[in-house]
């Protein structure tokens, strides 16, 4: 598991993560009490990635377009 706590990663850092978690506990040859810490630890990056993309939604929500649908700026989104 990395060392980089789950708030700082990055969308990408979060799923690659994830993706791991997912798989130790597919195999099915990690002990119980690890397997409960992946869960939690995958529960954690689950709802990182979660926000990130919600983040991203946000932004580009916040695009304005002109008549021509070309983007022209964006406008400011609440709380970014």
């Amino acid at each position: 598991m990395s060392d980089k706590p789950v708030g700082e990663m990055s969308f990408e850092e979060a799923m690659a993560a994830l993706e791991k978690v997912v798989g130790d506990l597919e195999r099915g040859d990690v002990p119980l009490e690890q397997s409960i810490k992946l869960y939690e630890r995958g529960a954690e990056l689950k709802k990182r990635c979660e926000e990130k993309l919600k983040e991203a939604e946000e932004k580009v929500a916040a695009i304005t377009l002109d008549g021509d649908g070309t983007p022209t700026g964006s406008k400011p989104v609440e709380g970014l």
